[in-house]
């Protein structure tokens, strides 16, 4: 059986017509916990989270979880979040060597994508791409190496609290871009890092910003995926902003889960293209 298996914070589930498996994620602070899977509810998460003033953390997925998603797979492609931040790539593989230790003809190649969210999703789409038309394990392994090297993530966030709980960003920093009203521009780095680019205040310059960033990257109209967290009205109004200059890009957007809204918070957006 061929499986098709992330972490939590791909976001997603289904791509077209094909499952994929889940291994969540939890969020965590002294008096609760999150469990990123469907159940979540995501603005009862972020509420609590923003009033919340204490430290805040995430925990990967245990090796029980991936060897659940695993099981009865002979060919499984597998693709993390970044292992830069969190310990989801290192989980999985212990784990896949555990399974190969039980079923040694199985395959199963995991990809570390130093990023999150939709970046994941377009390595997630390029695998099962390659696998419909027929491609080999070996051809897949080779072509998702290539292909990460061509896909770039950039975000802009309101809020950095959720980063400061968790000791990613300054306190004092964070407090202040809350009450400036700035958005902050950044991208995933080379080493899987949270790397800001730019500050930004008001949505046309919030736009004219990541489309600079984004083209500087080497984006001239490939495939583009955006994540929002609860700010559907952004991600629709910077799809607009990119179809203007290329018409027929194949974009498509739908709302964070639980880690990366975790992360991006509320109005935040995340952003993946081919570049």
């Amino acid at each position: 059986m061929i499986k098709f298996i992330a972490d939590s914070s791909c976001d997603t589930r289904k791509i077209n017509d094909t499952d994929i498996n889940i291994a969540s994620l939890r969020i965590y602070t002294e008096e609760r916990d999150y469990l990123d899977d469907e159940n979540l509810d995501i603005h009862e998460m972020l509420d609590y989270l923003l009033a919340y003033k204490d430290r805040s953390f995430t925990a990967c997925p245990s090796t029980e979880s991936w060897l659940n998603a695993f099981d009865g797979g002979d060919e499984i492609y597998v693709v993390t979040m970044t292992s830069g931040l969190s310990g989801t790539y290192n989980s999985a593989c212990v784990a896949r060597d555990l399974y190969l230790e039980e079923h040694p003809d199985s395959k199963i190649l995991i990809v570390d994508t130093l990023s999150t969210g939709p970046e994941m999703r377009l390595m997630l789409e390029k695998i099962i791409d390659l696998k419909k038309a027929g491609k080999s394990f070996e051809f897949i392994e080779n072509e998702t190496k290539a292909y990460l090297s061509s896909t770039r993530l950039f975000f802009a966030f309101k809020s950095l609290h959720n980063l400061a709980q968790n000791g990613r960003v300054n306190k004092i920093v964070a407090s202040l871009i809350g009450k400036l009203n700035i958005s902050i521009i950044g991208t995933a780095s080379k080493e899987g890092t949270i790397e800001p680019i730019a500050k930004s205040r008001g949505v046309k310059n919030v736009f004219s910003k990541l489309i600079e960033e984004m083209t500087k990257a080497g984006f001239a109209g490939g495939k583009v995926r955006i994540c929002h967290v609860e700010n559907e009205e952004l991600a629709s109004g910077f799809s607009a902003a990119l179809k203007n200059l290329f018409p027929n890009l194949d974009i498509n957007i739908y709302p964070a889960r639980g880690l990366v809204s975790y992360y991006a918070e509320r109005y935040g957006i995340v952003i993946a293209c081919e570049c």
